[in-house]
């Protein structure tokens, strides 16, 4: 695929995002992409040997991913080129003893995985997809599964039974009216444990419900991603937020040079929509701990080799920015209304929910000069508060320059988000440039 392909990509971020309904898929998905661009797996739990020029990949919890394209100079000297996004979107998790019984239905209690806005998961077509972890040979080990299928609904109150809702707001206590129906209890019982076995068997694997010794299951909405608008330039799919950084970074990681000086690499974690406190999120030693190695293996092995590495590296947090919402145009800071279709954005605040400064934000914008991107800007409103991303995380467990930035977007953390076809190109294309 060309790297300057503006329907291709964006039309390949949708297949990419229908692929992951699940943090598990979407790693899977992006080590099958890393595959067959020559990329290996390493193990964390054995010794490396690399060699300036290879491109590898290793996986922790089986939701976050990291990747590298070795350079040709010690990374003391040329430093790392990163990018950070996170394969984690808000939805709604099965509980461990999750099927209930209740006034003549089958329904499966869920617990609430980020800031979700409720409403919209409501009078969908809902199916199930994530880990199942089994004992095999004495031993667990994780299985994904994905049902493909409408399996649950949180059906909404009739405006019969709730006259102000229009007026008043839909209100939905998530404990109690966010329990989605799986079936009728006179259409005969359900068995989750059973109903699992039989769709990892379609997958070739054998178990009984007796095998099953956990499972990480989310719910996601089964509607294709698709585009929409006069001149299709919309995209409308789930997990926008943060599939489509994920992705432009992957993308710009694998169509980048086949040679280069300084070590490029696209780190994609887990649990930052919670706060990135996690064995593989943000916050955990995973990143910091694959780069000392690399360093140990590719510099001149000096004591200090890790610390010049730092400070000759780059790092582009990329996650989704807001773009102004035609209807709610007040609510945006007046100087800094990004527009979809007009390219990445950077974002800023003082306070450092971004970890953006004057020398990262120029860095970035030198980027998009050299890719012929202008970029944009986006600040909170003062009288409102600011959400954050993995940048000042990352920042702070390294010592590392970084930007944040991302692509507009419409209905953000929404089980359907929105953006534009045409943006997927320009941050590919300025991702590039700092991989060049």
């Amino acid at each position: 695929m060309s790297p300057t392909d503006t329907d291709a990509l964006a039309d390949d971020l949708l297949a990419y995002i229908d692929a992951s309904p699940t943090p598990y898929h979407a790693v899977r998905e992006t080590a099958r992409r890393l595959e067959q661009a020559g990329y290996r797996a390493l193990d964390e739990r054995e010794s490396w040997t690399l060699k300036p020029g290879e491109r590898v990949y290793v996986t922790r919890g089986d939701t976050s991913i990291a990747a590298f394209h070795l350079g040709t100079a010690p990374v003391d000297r040329a430093g790392f080129r990163l990018v950070g996004s996170h394969t984690d979107s808000p939805n709604l998790r099965l509980k461990p003893n999750a099927q209930v019984a209740k006034n003549g239905y089958q329904q499966l209690g869920v617990e609430i995985y980020g800031g979700v806005l409720l409403h919209t998961w409501t009078d969908r077509d809902l199916s199930l997809a994530g880990r199942v972890v089994l004992l095999e040979g004495g031993k667990p080990r994780g299985h994904l599964v994905d049902f493909r299928k409408p399996l649950l609904r949180v059906p909404n109150l009739a405006i019969h039974l709730n006259r102000g809702v229009n007026t008043e707001g839909l209100k939905l206590n998530p404990q109690e009216q966010m329990v989605p129906v799986l079936g009728l209890e006179s259409a005969g019982a359900v068995d989750l444990r059973a109903m699992l076995v039989k769709e990892l068997s379609k997958g070739g694997v054998k178990a009984e419900a007796a095998d099953i010794l956990g499972y990480d299951l989310c719910l996601y909405d089964l509607q294709p991603s698709t585009r929409s608008g006069a001149h299709e330039e919309f995209l409308h799919a789930p997990r926008l937020d943060n599939l489509a950084s994920c992705h432009s970074s992957l993308t710009a990681l694998l169509t980048g040079p086949a040679s280069r000086e300084a070590t490029s690499g696209v780190i994609l974690f887990d649990h930052e929509e919670v706060g990135s406190r996690s064995a593989q999120g943000a916050a955990s030693p995973f990143l910091r701990t694959l780069l000392e190695r690399l360093t140990l293996v590719l510099s001149d092995g000096k004591p200090d080799a890790f610390h010049r590495a730092m400070a000759q590296s780059f790092l582009v947090s990329a996650d989704m920015a807001h773009a102004v919402h035609p209807n709610y145009a007040s609510l945006h800071e007046p100087k800094h209304q990004p527009q979809m279709g007009a390219g990445p954005v950077i974002k800023s605040n003082v306070n450092q929910s971004y970890a953006t400064d004057g020398e990262s934000w120029a860095y970035f914008a030198a980027l998009c000069r050299e890719a012929g991107v202008t970029p944009q800007h986006f600040v909170t409103r003062t009288d409102l508060g600011c959400g954050s991303t993995i940048g000042p995380i990352t920042a702070g467990q390294l010592g590392i320059r970084t930007v944040d930035v991302g692509n507009p977007m419409l209905s953000m953390h929404s089980i359907r988000e929105m953006a534009c076809a045409s943006d997927v190109a320009a941050m590919v294309a300025v991702l590039r440039r700092l991989f060049a």
